[in-house]
């Protein structure tokens, strides 16, 4: 995973609540093993009906997409956020999001930002009323910020500190082997030894 520390460009409103990952992802697109290529299924149902709001020319290429409360509900898969990402987004901002979603995403590297309703409701208009409007959401500073506002955001401090350092939780251990490799050696032989 590469290192998070700020996304810039433009927002992608979908103005909807309880978005839960069978409409993120649908079902029968899970059979890949992969990580990559769900990107084109990304709200395939949705997209089937025709003048989706994320398919208008002014949203394509938004690194942000911004949407409603208790986003990523429903089943626990991680295609979602792979979907996601492999469509190009690297943030989410949302008043709240799925528990689940949002630690599946810190592993995918998207940044998942929660803020108030008022001021997620703030940044759909103003991507809906100006698509070319950037803002930046920099996790150094935990901050999203505009021309004429700075909303600051909290974020799990292990999750931020995963995201800036490009790091999952095997890149974690890894980084370990050396200890892990002494304490092996010193084991008790009555103990069990890894494989």
């Amino acid at each position: 995973m590469e290192p998070v520390t700020k996304v810039t460009g433009r927002m992608a409103p979908l103005d909807f609540a309880d978005v839960d990952t069978d409409q993120i992802i649908p079902k029968q697109f899970l059979k890949r093993v992969e990580r990559t290529g769900f990107g084109p299924f990304l709200f395939y149902d949705w997209r089937a009906k025709g003048d989706f709001v994320l398919d208008r020319p002014e949203h394509r290429g938004a690194p942000v997409l911004l949407t409603g409360e208790n986003f990523g509900c429903g089943s626990s898969r991680e295609h979602a956020p792979w979907a996601i990402k492999d469509a190009g987004y690297h943030a989410i901002i949302a008043p709240t999001f799925a528990d689940i979603f949002r630690a599946n995403c810190y592993k995918t590297g998207i940044l998942a930002v929660t803020l108030p309703d008022r001021q997620v409701r703030h940044l759909i208009d103003l991507a809906t009323e100006d698509p070319n409007a950037e803002i930046t959401v920099d996790l150094t500073t935990q901050e999203v910020r505009g021309e004429g506002f700075a909303y600051a955001f909290q974020i799990d401090p292990f999750a931020r500190e995963m995201m800036l350092n490009g790091m999952d939780e095997i890149t974690m251990v890894e980084r370990q082997a050396v200890s892990i490799g002494v304490f092996e050696k010193s084991r008790p032989a009555w103990m069990p030894t890894a494989v």
